[in-house]
């Protein structure tokens, strides 16, 4: 009997959370770029009994991500694709984080738009950044949207005069993610397929805990004093999120960006934070 696939690019806390909740059952293929910590996830997951395949991949290699996409598909039947590969701004420098955050992303979505079954969902894990910038131009924006994926490192609006530093690197890349969603969406239905994003706020992560260990780590704590919540998210609270948008309930649900973020763009909205410049 053919099994039904759930890939999860990225083995850290959220992807490992999302394939605990979504791989009963199913077989998991875990990908990462970090060969020791791919070993050590899948192993853990084994080890709870879960059916794991793992498998390295670079996902600003579009050769890697179709090797991954092809391998899955092998497997059996791909019906959920998460996507949580990504550099925090305090990570890497602007041309590193708008290859992994921005191209890596647009060509997850066209490779594994190939091998999609139907009924199928896929899912990006992006980040509340996005939702601290204004618009950019439409210009700018529906090219962000729809240009192939290896076409969009050299669009103008991603060039060094127009992104100063990592931080709006990230912001750009975290709106063009589900600007990406979007375009994406009308693809994937084609194949009877859905396609939506998550934008997390500081969710308790290796990754949170770099960033909030960092010389900007006052600007996270910050955020989450003035935030409704007052509280980071552990990282299972965001696969129950992604566990209703990949599941059958969410049927109706395709181009969307859901906001978890415990209020923190909210209160930027309200004043209560400073808008990132």
């Amino acid at each position: 009997m053919t099994k039904d696939v759930v890939v999860v690019i990225g083995a850290g806390g959220i992807g490992q959370a999302i394939a605990r909740r979504q791989g009963v059952g199913k077989i998991i293929l875990l990908a990462d770029r970090n060969a020791d910590g791919l070993q050590k996830a899948a192993s853990d997951l084994t080890a709870a009994s879960y059916v794991v395949v793992s498998h390295l991949v670079d996902v600003t290699s579009r050769a890697s991500v179709r090797a991954l996409a092809q391998a899955a598909a092998k497997e059996g039947r791909v019906m959920q694709v998460v996507n949580t590969a990504g550099l925090s701004p305090n990570m890497a420098p602007v041309d590193k984080v708008l290859e992994v955050d921005l191209y890596g992303s647009a060509v997850v979505f066209e490779e594994f738009g190939e091998v999609i079954a139907e009924g199928g969902a896929g899912l990006i894990i992006s980040s509340m950044a996005g939702h601290m910038m204004r618009p950019l131009p439409q210009e700018d924006e529906e090219q962000l949207a729809h240009v192939p994926a290896d076409e969009l490192l050299a669009l103008r609006c991603l060039q060094p005069g127009a992104i100063p530093n990592s931080m709006v690197a990230y912001m750009v890349a975290k709106r063009a993610n589900f600007l990406r969603v979007q375009a994406e969406a009308v693809k994937w239905g084609q194949k009877g397929a859905r396609v939506n994003a998550i934008s997390p706020g500081i969710v308790v992560t290796p990754l949170a805990a770099h960033e909030l260990n960092s010389e900007i780590g006052h600007v996270y704590r910050a955020m989450v004093e003035a935030s409704a919540a007052k509280r980071m998210a552990p990282p299972d609270e965001i696969a129950v999120a992604a566990s209703f948008l990949l599941g059958p309930d969410a049927g109706f649900v395709t181009g969307s960006d859901l906001l978890i973020d415990g209020g923190v763009v909210a209160a930027m909205r309200s004043g209560r934070l400073p808008t990132p410049q």
